[in-house]
């Protein structure tokens, strides 16, 4: 209960943070002025700072939440991570590995797409597919034991991404449940995850982080 009420008062923080200061007036955006919209570009780049906060306080959640599997998400995720670090792949890749399954508290039906969302901003063209399409590849590896398409993955064949996510998952996605594996705690990838946040490679809003 401690802890809820912990993250309950920085949850607030961070509103108080983003609710400080003018607001704009108008009622529908038609009615926007320049004035308005120097505003809110001014609320944007303090509370798009915190993205990394957002992110680590979700990325939380799945500890704990097994699903019946051997390890919990969050382990999962952080073992995901690891290999890929100790396998030497840059930063940005690491960030996409372990941020890969943050969408299965919200996404339980779609979660490749929320975890590639997210990611899309700070990570490479192909480390964004690698994310955004992992689950039909990950899916070689059981869907045939739900009576689905093993080889779902086929689809995407000949796509230049391809054996970049097959190697993704075969090395380390697929490979990270094991609950005698030693990966390195959630905060030794803090930092790591703050700079690639730091700043969007892509994106339409990129322009004002410059």
């Amino acid at each position: 209960m401690a802890d809820v009420e912990m993250h309950g008062e920085h949850h607030s923080d961070l509103h108080a943070e983003a609710d400080a200061g003018p607001r704009a007036k108008f009622r529908a955006m038609t009615e926007g002025t320049q004035e308005d919209w120097a505003i809110i570009a001014g609320h944007f780049m303090p509370f798009a700072a915190n993205v990394a906060d957002r992110v680590l306080t979700h990325l939380k959640l799945l500890d704990g939440d097994y699903g019946g599997f051997p390890v919990d998400r969050l382990t999962h995720s952080l073992q995901t991570a690891t290999r890929a670090h100790r396998d030497g792949r840059g930063e940005t890749y690491v960030v996409m590995a372990l941020l890969h399954d943050i969408g299965d508290t919200l996404g339980s039906y779609n979660h490749p797409d929320v975890g590639a969302a997210i990611v899309k901003p700070f990570v490479t063209e192909e480390e964004h597919w690698i994310c955004a399409n992992h689950g039909a590849f990950q899916g070689y590896y059981y869907f045939h034991y739900l009576g689905m398409d093993q080889n779902a993955r086929e689809a995407f064949r000949g796509h230049k991404h391809f054996a970049a996510c097959e190697e993704f998952c075969a090395k380390y996605d697929q490979a990270a449940f094991d609950p005698d594996y030693a990966h390195e705690p959630l905060e030794y990838f803090e930092p790591m995850l703050r700079r690639v946040m730091a700043r969007p490679l892509q994106g339409m809003l990129a322009r004002l982080a410059d």
